[in-house]
């Protein structure tokens, strides 16, 4: 195919994923999604196409910048940097171009810039030495081992056994199995010499006799090579004063060792000719263990175990620095009583106890190996005000370089991206677990100085109706993060028919064929580009019972709280006749108060009584007006405590009276809160759903307490006070009356796009 005929191809294939993003056509939107995989996979089986691609995105990115088009410049940056990550070949030029207007796009209002800064930061690094963003998104995913570049990642899959079919289960993990099998570690360090030495030597490089000789290479001999090339290429992207001259050099030096001189001597001279296009490198999927979430503390453990099985190996020097008080068996956290034999008296020392030994010696070693079964006193984080995003356990791009150290000594090496599967109760389920983490860190302290949590969601609903309410209402967060991101609703929300589709084929025994993984290649798309999160406000909820014996209940919801009344009543102690004839009103009697959401930021307390069948209290803004609401900002950029809201939706009985006696009728009022306390008056019950969850089901209660739910390590710091200075005492006690409410991040693509 000529240029000519390669670029026209590419342009309609652009032209087709930006009509996705305003398509409301239905056969338009049916195809959301298929058409940036395929996009992506001509340039995968051809990657010689890879810098006509990146000319006509940025030719599309100039034309948006000119003609004031926002709503394309996330798709096409994300869409760019993912070329520029597996592409070789790409000119200098094209390097300079990119940088040149990701930098103009910083004038732009967040999320724009935000993103932008995002991607100058890694064509810098990529332009510098080209070939390193592979390089370490390859050694992390797979866990290679590399002192250079220490960082790990992996991707936990969870799926709720009860809400999600078995068939789609079997389908997703034998689909994710399938990738897998070939993703060997020897073949991981094969990808990351050939695409090291093809993008930095380019035409010079004779791919397919470099591809064969590292093919037949022991794994000894491939270690040694895959060493070499992640020290060349970290050294010129992490050294300012390297030049791309003693880069080359290094890299030719490997080139050479690997093919012998001859030949490579005989590749640049044009000795022997060289391949018309590049070969095809692909980019291994990451590593995704498949979980079905049936534990309560699944979470927890899977992340405490992925924290220590990485660090066994290489951090073992630091895991002292760590508290793991909770996660090792209980023998092991036993206090040993030891009799001692100091008197206190120093003339009682032995000869020679008070010189201390060398510090090669072994009674050094023996002194830091050995370790009585005593508590260890923990250190508290210095300022834990300081951290990035919600406290804890989020990170706001993903790049493991900007953490930094929360503890001396301790840096967070290990990316866990936990994405789950399922509807709005599924995320009602993951917002628990979140504040059972959070809750737990302000205990532990093990996880958060090591440890970089991102969250991910994909919708997947059971196969009914399309146009059923019950189908569209358990796809409410779904909906929401659609339209806050078009991005994701076209790539992400897109997936839910897909793997229905996937789940009634039949399975393939035939492992000999390659098929491309649509369903597969989109989850690795979204948990490598959605680096931007959006906050959610949890809310807590207090019970209380009509059974005085039965102790008060709390628990967490994220979407929706649901009441209903109930038709039993309160046993009373005396009997009270009802007129005879007269008909009684549907519905409960209920008291409510609650704090008005004002734009003012005022209190403003209210009380009503009023008859009611029903109630629902919405977390989630419900219209599109509502969507860059400032309560779903990160913490900097707003005062998310003023912010946040809860809608109530109260269905309240209307009496009237006419020639044929009394009538009833509801309406539904709607109001905004803060927070709401609501109680029966009238000896009703009540029923409670959270998060649309049948399993999550409280009854008999005639009283319930609903408000933000505060970050856990606010009410920890005041215990903490004796260790902060004075200045950051003053600053705890101006906040102490206002707690800050804990979010819970879901990445997206771009945030909330205003």
């Amino acid at each position: 195919m000529e240029s000519s005929d390669v670029e026209l191809d590419l342009q309609r294939s652009v032209q087709a994923v930006l009509r996705e993003l305003s398509a409301q056509a239905p056969a338009l939107r049916s195809n959301q999604g298929m058409w940036r995989w395929s996009l992506h996979k001509k340039v995968e089986r051809d990657p010689g196409k890879s810098p006509a691609l990146v000319r006509i995105l940025l030719r599309e990115l100039e034309k948006a910048e000119r003609e004031d088009t926002r709503r394309v410049i996330i798709p096409l940056l994300h869409t760019l940097m993912y070329v520029l990550t597996k592409a070789t070949g790409i000119s200098q030029e094209l390097y300079r171009r990119t940088y040149a207007l990701c930098v103009r796009f910083l004038t732009l209002p967040a999320p724009y810039c935000t993103v932008a800064l995002d991607c100058a930061i890694r064509l810098k690094t990529e332009s510098a030495a080209p070939g390193t963003l592979y390089q370490r998104l390859v050694i992390a995913e797979q866990n290679l081992r590399s002192e250079l570049y220490p960082y790990q990642e992996r991707v936990f899959l969870f799926v709720d056994p009860e809400l999600v079919s078995p068939s789609v289960c079997s389908a997703l993990l034998l689909e994710i199995q399938a990738a897998q099998t070939q993703q060997t570690p020897e073949a991981c360090m094969r990808h990351v010499v050939s695409h090291a030495l093809q993008a930095a030597l380019g035409g010079a490089c004779r791919a397919d006799a470099l591809q064969r000789k590292l093919q037949a290479s022991p794994r000894r001999a491939l270690e040694r090579h895959f060493h070499a090339v992640v020290a060349a290429v970290e050294q010129m992207a992490s050294e300012p004063s390297a030049t791309r001259e003693g880069h080359l050099d290094r890299l030719e030096e490997i080139y050479c060792s690997l093919l012998g001189p001859t030949a490579a001597a005989r590749g640049r001279c044009g000795g022997d000719p060289l391949p018309a296009q590049p070969a095809s490198i692909p980019l291994p999927s990451p590593h995704i263990t498949f979980q079905l979430w049936t534990d309560e503390e699944q979470l927890w453990k899977e992340l405490v175990l992925f924290l220590r099985l990485g660090s066994q190996r290489r951090l073992s020097a630091d895991l002292e620095a760590l508290d793991l008080q909770g996660l090792l068996p209980d023998r092991e956290l036993a206090r040993m009583s030891v009799l001692s034999t100091d008197s206190g008296i120093e003339r009682d020392l032995p000869s020679g106890a008070d010189e201390l030994p060398a510090p090669s010696s072994p009674e050094t070693e023996r002194a830091g190996l050995q370790r009585k079964g005593g508590v260890k006193k923990r250190t508290w984080p210095p300022d834990i005000s300081r951290w990035d995003g919600p406290p804890g356990l989020h990170r706001r791009t993903g790049r493991p370089g900007e953490d930094g150290e929360l503890l001396p000594g301790v840096a967070r090496l290990h990316t866990a991206r936990v994405l789950v599967l399922g509807d709005d109760r599924m995320l009602g389920r993951l917002a628990r677990a979140y504040h059972s983490l959070r809750k737990r860190e302000t205990q532990t302290f093990c996880l958060s100085p090591r440890l970089s949590l991102q969250l991910y969601y994909i919708p997947v609903l059971t196969p009914e109706k399309r146009a059923s309410s019950r189908h569209l209402e358990l796809g409410e967060l779904a909906a929401f993060l659609g339209r806050a991101d078009p991005w994701y609703e076209s790539t992400v929300n897109t997936l839910c028919p897909a793997i229905q589709k996937l789940a009634e084929m039949p399975p393939s025994l035939d492992t000999s064929q390659t098929v491309d993984p649509f369903i597969l290649d989109v989850i690795t798309y979204y948990v490598r580009m959605g680096t931007q999160p959006i906050y959610f406000q949890l809310y807590t909820v207090k019970i209380f019972f009509g059974d005085l014996s039965q102790d008060s209940a709390e628990d967490i919801f994220l979407t929706e709280l649901k009441v209903k009344i109930q038709d039993s009543k309160l046993p009373k102690d005396g009997f009270s006749p009802r007129r005879r004839g007269a008909a009684e009103a549907p519905g409960a009697e209920l008291s409510l108060s609650y704090q008005k959401a004002l734009l003012s930021h005022r209190t403003r307390e209210v009380t009503i009584s009023l008859r009611a069948t029903g109630l629902v209290l919405k977390a989630l803004p419900a219209s599109d007006t509502e969507v860059s609401s400032p309560t779903h900002f990160p913490p900097k950029c707003f005062s998310l405590t003023d912010h946040t809201c809860l809608s109530v939706n109260v269905t309240e009985v209307v009496k009237s009276s006419n020639l044929a006696g009394r009538s009833f009728s509801t309406v539904t009022n709607t109001f905004r809160a803060a927070n709401v306390q609501i109680q029966s008056q009238d000896q009703r019950l009540l029923t409670l759903w959270l998060d649309k969850d049948n399993r999550r089901t409280f009854r008999d209660v005639v009283r319930f307490e609903v408000a933000p739910c505060p970050e856990p390590c606010s009410g920890v710091q005041k215990s903490k006070a004796l260790w902060l200075s004075s200045h950051q005492q003053k600053e705890m006690e101006r906040t102490k009356a206002k707690p800050k409410p804990l979010l819970m991040p879901i990445n997206t693509f771009s945030g909330v796009v205003q």
